[in-house]
């Protein structure tokens, strides 16, 4: 067979892959329950825009899977004759390599034709060339659903939970009475209202056109509001028992401050340095007594939010802490059951009469060097253990096979 029908035929091989992988991939993009979201929408804005091109390629896409379809039938037609002549192989050959698929066919104006012009204008491609239109094609598709599904799950819930929060807080509100206060607090809800509304309508017809900072402000005029609406005995109330849980978490920080300290002590030496974490960042106690100062001064209106970025820092740190704690903890206990593990290995070894044979004393001792060695690489550890084991199992069994 020649190389141009090796060719050929291993392209259509490829091109029938392509074909079903095709398929199956338009059907799921398809039943995608964002791009059905998007097809029953009305959309405006951006996402109208893109859609538009994304509805142009998917139609491309349809029209490009069933000229591709068309190739192959024909070009499996020719190959299945029992005798092909070389008009039969070069039409073959052309079907799948040749430029066999007709993209467009334009007529030429008659005032625009010279006397030897053609009057159409046929372009055309390669299945190749027609693959590599159709992966852009799809990737178009694909980032306009995926991208609008992606703003969906995102900003929905968030906007639902200001909406409850709105809710809550205009409930809280109307139970206070009427005064001053209550009367800033439903100024300040009735804007965040018309704003949730307008970015919750926008959020529906144009996701990827949507400015989700706005949730942000929502969000603030809502603090705000309530802010309002507390008292100032609740307001203090709450914060001297915030005050009282961040010096536990005080506590707790210098406690796991310690044992990751102990802990990093214990690694430090004994492994390579890209195993050993230091622990960097602001003691929070500075900032905390700062807290605790305005509280001291009567300020209680301006700790709530200082309070909440010290408790989400302060805890970022305990869980950062903690976790380098138990990864130093962690390297030691590997180190362990690798020594472990090589222990009961070498007295499987003289159990069977092997602790002095030449081909796995070797490789005992580099797995004990590796492990009492300062600093232990881990893996290379692991990998002598390893090694002993497989050659002591290789060597029991070639024995008990004898």
């Amino acid at each position: 067979m020649t190389a141009p029908m090796l060719a050929a035929d291993s392209e259509l091989a490829r091109l029938e892959k392509a074909v079903a992988a095709i398929a199956a991939n338009l059907v799921e993009l398809d039943q995608n329950p964002d791009r059905q979201e998007l097809g029953r929408a009305k959309l405006t804005g951006r996402t109208a825009t893109l859609w538009a091109d994304a509805g142009d390629a998917l139609a491309r896409l349809w029209q490009g899977h069933r000229q591709l379809g068309e190739v192959i039938a024909r070009a499996k037609a020719l190959r299945g004759q029992r005798r092909m002549n070389d008009a039969d192989r070069a039409a073959f050959q052309h079907e799948v390599l040749g430029s066999s698929i007709t993209l467009s066919t334009a007529t030429v104006p008659l005032a625009q034709r010279g006397l030897l012009g053609s009057g159409q204008i046929v372009s055309t491609c390669t299945p190749a060339e027609l693959l590599a239109a159709m992966e852009s094609a799809f990737n178009t598709a694909v980032a306009v659903v995926t991208g609008a599904g992606d703003a969906w799950r995102r900003a929905t819930p968030a906007a639902a939970d200001a909406a409850d929060a709105l809710l809550r807080v205009r409930d809280l509100t109307r139970q206070a009475g009427a005064d001053g206060l209550t009367a800033e607090a439903n100024r300040l809800l009735d804007e965040a209202d018309r704003l949730l509304g307008d970015l919750t309508g926008t959020l529906l017809s144009d996701p990827l056109g949507a400015d989700l900072s706005g949730l942000d402000r929502v969000r603030t005029l809502i603090a705000r509001a309530d802010a309002e609406r507390t008292s100032a005995a609740e307001l203090r109330a709450s914060l001297t028992h915030r005050l009282r849980d961040a010096r536990s978490l005080v506590a707790e920080i210098e406690a796991a401050q310690q044992a990751a300290d102990a802990a990093r002590e214990a690694a430090a030496g004994r492994f390579t340095d890209d195993k050993i974490i230091t622990v960097r960042g602001n003691d929070p106690r500075p900032e905390l007594a700062a807290i605790e100062a305005l509280a001291a001064a009567g300020h209680w209106a301006l700790i709530s939010p200082r309070l909440s970025a010290w408790n989400r820092q302060a805890r970022e740190r305990l869980d950062t802490l903690r976790s380098a704690q138990a990864r130093h903890a962690g390297l030691l206990a590997e180190r362990n059951e690798l020594r472990g593990r090589l222990d009961a290995f070498r007295a499987k070894a003289l159990s069977r009469g092997l602790g002095e044979d030449t081909r796995l004393g070797p490789l005992a001792q580099t797995a004990r060097d590796a492990l009492h060695q300062a600093p232990c690489d881990l893996a290379v550890a692991r990998a002598a253990v390893d090694a002993y084991q497989d050659a002591l199992s290789a060597t029991i069994a070639a024995r008990e096979a004898r």
